[in-house]
This record gives structure tokens, sequence and C-alpha cells, in this order.
């Protein structure tokens, strides 16, 4: 009775070792991912919620029960060790979000459950290898991301306590104090609108830019050279070097990403 009892146990543990490990099975379950991602963008629309509430209620019972299966089917292709699941983040995370479900959020349960639906769609990244590529890269990047967003901090640090300096009392609306001042810089370095903050402080705010605030320019100054050179100086350094240092952390990251994922496929 126990060997007959123990033989079937080994059987289900095999069954679902073979599941988990075919295509099919991880090809379903992609396509799950993608229907759920879909399902829960074509909620957002409330007239076809209202019309079709009981269909949309019945299609995420479904996913969720597919969720739950595919769960259970990896935790037993674990055999008697059920516990290495969990040894995996990505399944760590899949578990989260799906024990989450079955949570009390109180008033704001509708708003919290679409969003832990939503986040079923970051899965793919475990599940598509370029996807994957990108994520790990991007995981290498973070100290290195730090220093260069340091430098980057620094240099809009300097500048904004050079704007307030030269150009507060002439442009108060972007160079008030210093928080407005690294407020209007980044937008200054994203490239939006930066030629007319530039031609503020270049022409005097009686001249430019104030039109309909004439009593916020209280103290108009031109500088057309100082402004020129520290607005154009800010963007080369700030748009066109430090933020290029970004682009090449990346790139450098994506490479060591290719070549680990490739030491590990030779390994195994």
């Amino acid at each position: 009775m126990i060997i007959s009892l123990t033989l079937s146990v080994n059987k289900i543990f095999r069954i679902c070792r073979n599941i988990a490990d075919s295509k099919a099975f991880n090809y379903a379950i992609n396509l799950t991912i993608v229907f759920a991602g879909i399902l829960i963008g074509i909620e957002t629309y409330p007239s076809l919620v209202e019309k079709y509430d009981m269909t949309f209620d019945i299609l995420e019972n479904i996913i969720l029960i597919i969720f739950i299966l595919e769960i259970i089917i990896k935790i037993l292709k674990e055999g008697k060790q059920p516990w290495k699941y969990f040894y995996d983040g990505w399944n760590v995370f899949d578990f989260t979000i799906v024990v989450a479900v079955f949570l009390p959020f109180g008033g704001s349960s509708v708003a919290v459950l679409r969003l832990l639906r939503l986040l079923r769609v970051l899965r793919l990244f475990k599940t598509l290898p370029k996807l994957q590529l990108l994520v790990n890269a991007l995981m290498k990047t973070m100290a290195s991301m730090g220093y260069v967003s340091l430098l980057l901090f620094l240099l809009f640090y300097i500048y904004a306590v050079a704007g307030v300096t030269f150009f507060n009392s002439n442009d108060p609306i972007h160079f008030k104090d210093l928080q407005t001042a690294m407020l209007s810089l980044f937008r200054v370095v994203t490239l939006e609108d930066c030629t007319d903050i530039m031609y503020i402080n270049m022409y005097g705010c009686d001249q430019y830019g104030y039109d309909n605030l004439k009593d916020l320019c209280k103290n108009p100054n031109s500088s057309p050279l100082g402004a020129a050179l520290f607005f154009v100086s800010f963007v080369l350094l700030g748009s066109m070097i430090i933020l290029n240092l970004f682009v090449g952390v990346i790139l450098t990251s994506m490479e060591e990403a290719k070549q680990s994922i490739s030491s590990k496929i030779n390994r195994d």
C-alpha cells in the first residue's frame, strides 16, 4: 500500500516535471500573460466593462485558475523539495501576485487588484530571452548609473546655484529658489522649450516671456552673453555629454549580459 502510494506520488512529480519543462506549457503561459495584459487594457473602457461585466469576470477567473495551476505544477515539479520553487526570484514574484489577489484591500481594492493584474505582464521578462537580456543589462548598470547620476546631480546643483544667483531677480518663475531652478534645468536638459528660458534671461523679462505676468517682472535685467554661455554650456554638458554616458553604460552592460548568458548556456 505504502509502496504503491509512493510510486503514485513519484509519478505525479514526474508528470509535473515533464509538463513544466515542455514548450507547449510555456507557450500557453505566455499567451495567457499576453491575454491578461490585453484584458486589463480593455477594462479601462467603462462602457465595455459595464456592457460585458460578467464576461470579464469569467475570463479573469479563468486566467487566475491557470496561474494557480502553473504554480502548483512548478511546485510539484521540485518533487520532495518543494521549497526549491522559491529559490527563483521570478517564481516568488509570480506567487506573490497570485496570493495578493486574494487579500482584502479595503476601499481601494479595485485599483489595487487592477494594478496586480497589470503586473502579470512583467512576467514576459522571464519567458522572452531578449527582454530578459535587457533586464539583466539594466540590473548590471545600477552601480555605474549611481555614479553617473551623482555626477549629473552635481552638475545640476552647481548650475542651479549659479542660476539663482544671476537670474533670480529677472526670472523669478524659473529661478526663484534652488529647487525651482533645478526643476527648470531639468526642463532645459530635456530640450523642452529651453530656448524660451534662455531668451527670458538674455533679453530681460520685460522684453520676452512675461507678457501676461508683468506683475512678476519687477527687476528686469538682460544678460545676452552671460545667459547664452550659461544655457549653452549646460545643455552641452548635461544633454550631450553626461546623458550619453548613460547610453554608454547601458551598452557596456548589455554586452556583459550577453557574455554572461552565453557562458551560462555553454556550461549547461
